[in-house]
C-alpha cells in the first residue's frame, strides 16, 4: 500500500472549501461569493474528471515511460471484455502477428468465462483491472464505491490468472478525487491512452484505423476493444477487421509492441 498524496490541484480547491467557509463565518453577507467560488471549483473538478488523460486528480500514465520510448515500444490495449465470440478471433490474429498485448477486462466478465482468460495469460498477454462491473455510473463514486469496484476485480482477476493486476482503467476515461486514493491502497496505478479508435461507436474500419494511426509515434497507447465491439457493414466486429492492418501500420512504423507492464519495468 502506497501513502496517498493529493495532487497540487487537489490541495487547491481544499484550500478554496476552507477559505470560503472562513469567509461565510467572518462575514456572512459574502456567502454569494463563497458560493459562487465553490461551485466555480467543483466545476474544475468535474472538468478534470471528464478529460480521461487528466492528472490534476492524481497520477494517470497517459504515455509509455521515456525508457519504453527510447524502444521505440507501444502498446496495444483492448477494453471490455473478455468475449466469447471476439476475444479469440483478436487472440488468434495477434498470435499469427506474434504480438502481444494487454487486456482491461471486466471482473464479472471474467468469471463467466474464466478459461478465455486463461487462454489470453497463456498466449502471453497481459490482464489488467476494468472494474467489477463496468457501471456507467462509477464516476460517481465515493472511496466505499471505488474500493468495492476496483478490489472486487482485482480478487476476480487474480483468482482467474494466478497474476494480481498492476493497472486500472475507468470506464471511458472517467474518475474522481476519490478514486486516486483507492489506487494508493490497492497499488495500482491508472492507465489511460494516447489514442483511441471510438471501436465501440464507429463500424467503419477506416475511419477507426485512420484515428489510431494518425500521427502514430513510440510511446502511444492505443485503445480497442474486445468487448461491446461496433459492427462493419459485414457484421463483422470492427476490431477484428482493424487489427491485422493495424498492426502493419505499426511494423511500417518500426514500433514494437509490448504489454503496458512490460514496458513500464524499470531499467
Amino acid at each position: 500500500m502506497r501513502t496517498w498524496r493529493p495532487t497540487p490541484f487537489i490541495l487547491a480547491s481544499i484550500c478554496v472549501h476552507a477559505g470560503t467557509l472562513a469567509l461565510v463565518l467572518l462575514a456572512p453577507s459574502y456567502w454569494r461569493w463563497a458560493l459562487a467560488t465553490v461551485l466555480l471549483n467543483h466545476a474544475a473538478i468535474s472538468a478534470a474528471g471528464l478529460w480521461p488523460r487528466s492528472t490534476l486528480l492524481g497520477a494517470n500514465l497517459v504515455r509509455l515511460p521515456a525508457a519504453a520510448a527510447q524502444r521505440r515500444e507501444v502498446t496495444l490495449t483492448f477494453d471490455d471484455g473478455p468475449d466469447p465470440e471476439v476475444t479469440p478471433q483478436v487472440l488468434d490474429i495477434l498470435a499469427r502477428h506474434q504480438v502481444r498485448a494487454t487486456f482491461f477486462c471486466i471482473g464479472e466478465k471474467a468469471a463467466a468465462y474464466p478459461e478465455l482468460c486463461r487462454d489470453i495469460v497463456a498466449r502471453g498477454h497481459t490482464i489488467e483491472n476494468h472494474g467489477q462491473h463496468h457501471h456507467y455510473l462509477a464516476a460517481l463514486s465515493g472511496i466505499g464505491g471505488w474500493k468495492r469496484e476496483i478490489g472486487n476485480a482485482q480478487q476476480t482477476l487474480e483468482k482467474i490468472t494466478g497474476r494480481r493486476p498492476q493497472f486500472f482503467r475507468a470506464l471511458a476515461g472517467l474518475h474522481n478525487p476519490f478514486l486516486d486514493p483507492v489506487l494508493q491502497h490497492f497499488n495500482i496505478r491508472l492507465a489511460s491512452w494516447t489514442r483511441r479508435g471510438y471501436d465501440t461507436r464507429c463500424g467503419d474500419a477506416n475511419t477507426v484505423l485512420a484515428r489510431l494511426t494518425r500521427g502514430l509515434g513510440v510511446g502511444d497507447i492505443l485503445v480497442l476493444h474486445d468487448g461491446n465491439s461496433a459492427r462493419s457493414a459485414s457484421n463483422t466486429p470492427v476490431v477484428v477487421e482493424v487489427l491485422p492492418r493495424l498492426i502493419a501500420e505499426l511494423a511500417a512504423h518500426n514500433l514494437n509492441p509490448v504489454p503496458l507492464s512490460s514496458s513500464c519495468k524499470p531499467t
